[in-house]
C-alpha cells in the first residue's frame, strides 16, 4: 500500500447568513471543518472566499463569487470546499453554472454535509447528476427557442447571431454591405484562379484586407464563406442546430431547412466551380477516426513524464527517455494482476459493516458535542441576564463566565475536528464501496467486455500506471476500513515483474 501524494490547491468557500449566525454557526467554525478536511487530504489551502451575512438566492455576482470563479478558470485554485451544497448556492441555476465551469476546467467540488468530492470515484457520480440536470435545462430552453426558430425564418426575419459576412441587417432584413460584398466576391475570384485557401488568405491579408473583427482571414474561414449558398442569393435559415453531446454545430435534417432569396454577391456559376474544386479536395483529404487507446492518460514513465503512443507504433512511449510497453503487453498484465484487487463478498460485507460501526459512533459523539455547546450558549445567555438585572456582581460574574468560556472554547475546537473526520469518513466510504462495485468480477468479465466499457473500468478504478525498467506500477482508487482515523486516503497498488518481449511485425500476439 501507498499514500497517495497530493499536491491540490484548495479554496475554502464560507457563506454564513445573519439567520444562522443569530443560530451560533460562525464563519470560523465552518472554515476551521474545511481546513482540517483539506489538512487530512493532504491538500493545500490557497484561498478563502467569505460572503458574510449573504443571502443564498444568488450569490454569482458577488466580488467574491466571481474572484472564486477567476481562480478557477486561472488554474489557482482546483478545487472548492464548502460545508454544504446550500452554502455554495441555493438557487439551482446557480449551482448548475458552477458545476459546468468547475467541469470545463478540471476542478473538483467538495461538499462535507452531502459527502461530495470529485476527487474520488464515487464523487464523480455528482458530476453526471449534475451535467444530467444542465443538460435537462438546456433542452427546456433550446425546446422553447427551436419552437420559434422556424416562424421568424419563414418570415426572412433574424433568428439570432450576426449577418453573414457580405451582409447585414438593417429595419430586419437582410441586405447586401457593399464593402463586405466587394471582398467576399475578391474571394471566390482568387480561390478560382489559384485553388489554394491558404494562399487565397495569403493575398488578402498582403492586400491590406481583414474579417469583421479586423483579424486575419483564415483558411477555414475562406473554405466557410465559398461553401455557403448565400453569395449565390440561397440563404438557408432553420438548418443548423448544438450537437449536445460533442458541443459542435450539425445539420438538421434537410426536410427542415427554409431557403430564401437574397441579393447575390457572386454568379452561380461562379459559386459552383469553386466549390467542385472545393469537394474534390475534400475527397482526397479524408482521414481514419484517431484510435483510442486503454490507458491512454493513465499511463506514466518512472521520469514522471506521461506516456503516449506514437501514429507509427503500437507501444506507450515515453519521448524523454524511450522507455516502451506494447499495448497487449500492458493490457494482459493488467488483467492478470487485476484479480489481486479483488475480494469477496464476505469481506466486503465486514469491512463496509466495520466502517460504518465507526461512522456512527463518531456521528453519535458529534451531537453530544453539539448539545453541550448549544447548554453553554444558553448558560452564557442566562449569566448575563443576572449580571444585567444586577441579580449577580461582577466578581461572581466574572468567575463563572470564565468556566463557561474555557468549555466554549473546547467545544470550539473539538466539533469542527470530529465533524472533518466523519466528512473523511463518509466520503471515503462512498469511494470505496464505488471503486469495490467496479472492479468485482472485473477478472472473469474482461475479455468479453467491450472496449468502451472496458475504458470506463479503467478510468474509474485506476489512479495511474507507472511503466519502469522490468516492474510495473497499477495505482488503483481504494480506500480500506480506516485504522486510523486521522490518515488520509489509502491507495492500493498492484506491482508486477515485466519482461519486455521484442514485437516484430511478423510476431503474433499470445491467446489470452
Amino acid at each position: 500500500m501507498n499514500t497517495k501524494s497530493e499536491s491540490k490547491r484548495i479554496g475554502i468557500w464560507i457563506r454564513v447568513s445573519t439567520e444562522d449566525q443569530v443560530r451560533g454557526e460562525s464563519p470560523e467554525t465552518h472554515e476551521r471543518r474545511a481546513r482540517l478536511y483539506a489538512e487530512a487530504k493532504g491538500w493545500n489551502v490557497v484561498e478563502v472566499y467569505r460572503l458574510d451575512a449573504v443571502s443564498g438566492k444568488t450569490v454569482k455576482d458577488t466580488p467574491e463569487a466571481k474572484r472564486m470563479l477567476q481562480d478557477v478558470r486561472d488554474g489557482h485554485i482546483s478545487g472548492l470546499v464548502f460545508s454544504k451544497l446550500a452554502r455554495l448556492a441555493r438557487n439551482t441555476k446557480e449551482l448548475l453554472e458552477f458545476s459546468e465551469i468547475f467541469r470545463e476546467y478540471g476542478a473538483d467540488l467538495i461538499s462535507l454535509a452531502e459527502s461530495i468530492d470529485t476527487s474520488t470515484p464515487a464523487g464523480r457520480l455528482f458530476y453526471t447528476m449534475i451535467a444530467a440536470l444542465s443538460q435537462w435545462e438546456r433542452e427546456e430552453i433550446a425546446g422553447r427557442v427551436a419552437a420559434a426558430v422556424p416562424i421568424r425564418a419563414q418570415a426572412g426575419l433574424p433568428t439570432g447571431g450576426q449577418a453573414p459576412y457580405g451582409y447585414e441587417w438593417k429595419d430586419k432584413k437582410l441586405i447586401i454591405n457593399k464593402a463586405e460584398a466587394k471582398v467576399r466576391k475578391l474571394i471566390f475570384e482568387l480561390f478560382r484562379e489559384h485553388k489554394r485557401k491558404k494562399l487565397v488568405a495569403r493575398l488578402l491579408y498582403q492586400q491590406g484586407y481583414r474579417t469583421r473583427k479586423g483579424g486575419e482571414f483564415s483558411d477555414t474561414t475562406i473554405d466557410r464563406l465559398l461553401k455557403d449558398p448565400i453569395a449565390k442569393g440561397n440563404r438557408r435559415a432553420n438548418y443548423t442546430r448544438i450537437d449536445e453531446k460533442k458541443g459542435t454545430w450539425e445539420f438538421k435534417p434537410e426536410s427542415e431547412w427554409i431557403h430564401l432569396e437574397v441579393e447575390p454577391i457572386v454568379s452561380e456559376e461562379l459559386w459552383q466551380e469553386c466549390n467542385f474544386y472545393l469537394t474534390n479536395q475534400r475527397e482526397k483529404r479524408k482521414r481514419t477516426k484517431p484510435v483510442v487507446h486503454l490507458f491512454s492518460g493513465l499511463t506514466f514513465c518512472t521520469c514522471g513524464q506521461k506516456m503516449y503512443v506514437p501514429s507509427n507504433a503500437h507501444k506507450y512511449t515515453c519521448y524523454k527517455c524511450r522507455n516502451k510497453i506494447p499495448l497487449e503487453d500492458l493490457e494482459a498484465i493488467f488483467h492478470e494482476q487485476i484479480k489481486n484487487f479483488l475480494i469477496s463478498d464476505e469481506e466486503i460485507s465486514n469491512q463496509l459493516h466495520k466502517a460504518n460501526e465507526i461512522i456512527k459512533e463518531k456521528v453519535e459523539l458529534l451531537a453530544v458535542l453539539e448539545k453541550d455547546a448549544a447548554k453553554i450558549s444558553r448558560e452564557t445567555d442566562r449569566l448575563y441576564d443576572l449580571y444585567q438585572s444586577e441579580l449577580i456582581d461582577k466578581y461572581g460574574f466574572k468567575e463563572k463566565y470564565k468556566l463557561l468560556a474555557e468549555r466554549r472554547d473546547q467545544l470550539n475546537d473539538q466539533i469542527p475536528k470530529l465533524q472533518a473526520e466523519v466528512d473523511i469518513l463518509k466520503i471515503s466510504q462512498l469511494s470505496q464501496e464505488t471503486a469495490i462495485e467496479e472492479s468485482r468480477n472485473l477478472y472473469d468479465r474482461w475479455s468479453s467486455l467491450p472496449f468502451e466499457e472496458k475504458r470506463r473500468t479503467a478510468e474509474a478504478i485506476v489512479d495511474k500506471i507507472i511503466i519502469g525498467d522490468g516492474e510495473i506500477d497499477i495505482n488503483l482508487f481504494y480506500t480500506p476500513p480506516p485504522t486510523n482515523l486521522g490518515s488520509s486516503e489509502i491507495y492500493g497498488s498492484i506491482n508486477s515483474i515485466y519482461t519486455p518481449v521484442n514485437h516484430d511485425k511478423k510476431a503474433t500476439q499470445p491467446q489470452r
